[in-house]
């Protein structure tokens, strides 16, 4: 199964190139550098919706709790928090 997961937006690189946007964005205890060129609106704070690297759409806070809550009752998140290493 494919899932979209829900990260918030660190830091956002290459403000001036909006077809090679990218940023830091922590999924649990993980931070990745992801792709935010389908999301020009997304500013450092926002959450987003990431399916394999790309940043899909914006959502709110609330949620994104829900979607991380529902991912632990399924037992999806063994792998974001518990992670041996620490974000970068």
């Amino acid at each position: 199964m494919c899932l979209a997961i829900p990260g918030q937006v660190l830091t956002i690189d290459n403000l001036s190139d909006p077809y090679n946007r990218t940023g830091r964005v922590r999924f649990g205890t993980i931070e990745k550098t992801i792709h935010l060129s389908y999301t020009p609106e997304v500013e450092v704070g926002d959450y987003v919706l990431v399916h394999v690297g790309f940043a899909l759409q914006r959502i709110d806070p609330e949620e994104a709790e829900r979607i991380w809550e529902i991912l632990r009752e399924m037992e999806e998140l063994h792998d974001l928090e518990t992670a041996d290493d620490p974000p970068s």
